[in-house]
């Protein structure tokens, strides 16, 4: 079931990459990254109303808020600014290829602190997904520009935060959901503390009018709309879910395969071309989703 959750999750973050990329072409990714988490919190909170009873988790002991608080804090809100910005200095494919290391920093981090043991198969099945997605991701592309040593830098180090966040956050949302807690109450937490940081730190910079003239734009609205409902709120949910049932190095490598997921939806949506190099890392990528599946 855990494995079945983080495969959907990509499945999600696939669609929900395209819809975010639509509305970041309209009217930029910071306008996008704030609205998305506030639209996500209003969905959440109506689905923790009519599924739970209430529409925040009022059973939360203090403790859980904090674990999934700070989750939510660095996961979502430092994490994925880390990630929008090194979009911005080095672009997709070079983000996708840093965020590729996600599963090992993921693994490393729940080893060290919640003492997850992994067999050899799934260590293998770990590295066969990693090198197919990387294979995947590294492909050169005809007629790209390359990247001033000052991007190429700032770049890296701001993937490697949004490595580091996604990772962490992973591990403390595992430590939050901890004996049964509910993983819609778990995602909400998150959502909730990620989004009120994220907007304090956008009255504090003036940008509050700047970030809600975003939703003017029809198209930005419509895919940040989209875009809300499949990713922050079903597919974090879904994270949140395979995070609870299987150990974190498994879950954040069954999600790290939506650059594999994102290839008929490219050609699909975009009519991009796929390569024989894109297929044989979706094949590799499958044989270490498989080994997975085998020992779960």
């Amino acid at each position: 079931m855990g494995e079945i959750a983080a495969i959907l999750t990509a499945v999600c973050w696939s669609f929900t990459s395209i819809f975010f990329n639509n509305a970041s072409r309209a009217i930029g990714s910071v306008r996008v990254n704030r609205l998305r988490l506030l639209v996500a919190t209003a969905i959440l909170l109506l689905a923790h109303w009519i599924f739970l009873g209430t529409p925040i988790p009022t059973q939360a002991s203090g403790e859980r808020w904090l674990w999934l608080g700070l989750s939510g804090i660095i996961g979502l809100a430092l994490g994925d600014a880390f990630l929008f910005q090194a979009y911005v200095h080095i672009g997709a494919r070079l983000t996708t290829i840093i965020m590729a290391l996600d599963p090992v920093v993921s693994t490393l981090i729940a080893w060290l602190w919640l003492g997850e043991q992994l067999t050899l198969m799934e260590v293998f099945g770990i590295l066969f997904t990693v090198f197919g997605v990387g294979w995947v991701v590294m492909e050169q592309r005809n007629g790209q520009t390359g990247h001033s040593r000052r991007d190429l830098l700032l770049g890296i180090l701001c993937g490697g935060g949004a490595v580091l966040g996604q990772a962490i956050g992973f591990v403390l949302s595992k430590k939050g959901l901890e004996n049964g807690f509910s993983p819609l109450s778990g995602v909400l937490i998150r959502i909730v503390i990620a989004t009120l940081v994220m907007w304090l730190l956008a009255l504090l910079s003036g940008k509050i009018r700047d970030t809600w003239e975003g939703l003017y734009n029809k198209e930005a609205r419509n895919n940040i709309l989209a875009g809300a409902l499949v990713g922050p709120s079903l597919g974090v949910w879904l994270s949140m879910v395979s995070v609870q049932m299987i150990p974190v190095g498994i879950a954040s490598t069954l999600m790290a395969t939506r650059p594999v997921m994102l290839l008929p939806l490219s050609k699909w949506f975009y009519n991009e071309k796929i390569s024989i190099r894109s297929i044989i890392g979706t094949l590799i990528a499958l044989i270490g989703v498989t080994l997975i599946f085998l020992v779960g």
